[in-house]
């Protein structure tokens, strides 16, 4: 599978190791170019470089050829901007989108946004941890 991944944060830097693992094909895209140290040092997949909202910087990781779109920046309204131009000018199959700020989660659900909160399912682990 074609992974683009926008934001090498601790998420991002994670997932992009366990695609890679897999034997996915995963480029990471950052602003900054020390977010890639975060990387595995077994990471065989790109780095790109770029605003992951620029279309040019996208079409560069790839995007045209993407399986799967991942926004994991720290920003909830750039990790929104850059799923719909993922999904709709760019039609990756497989959209998912961090949120931090879980009461938008309806605006997302609208625009046809699937959508991961860390924190959501830290809490709900944690609730689960203390059930048992």
């Amino acid at each position: 599978m074609n992974v683009v991944i926008v934001g090498c944060g601790r998420l991002g830097a994670i997932l992009a190791g366990l695609l890679d693992e897999e034997k996915h094909n995963v480029t990471i895209v950052d602003v900054s170019s020390d977010s890639f140290s975060r990387l595995s040092r077994n990471y065989c997949g790109r780095a790109i470089l770029g605003l992951g909202i620029d279309e040019d910087v996208l079409r560069a990781a790839g995007i045209e050829q993407a399986d799967a779109f991942v926004a994991l920046t720290d920003g909830d309204n750039t990790n929104l901007m850059a799923s719909q131009i993922a999904k709709h000018v760019f039609g990756v199959p497989i959209v998912i989108c961090q949120q931090k700020d879980t009461g938008r989660s309806e605006v997302y659900a609208t625009m046809g946004i699937m959508t991961v909160s860390p924190t959501s399912i830290g809490a709900e682990a944690i609730r689960e941890a203390i059930r048992a």
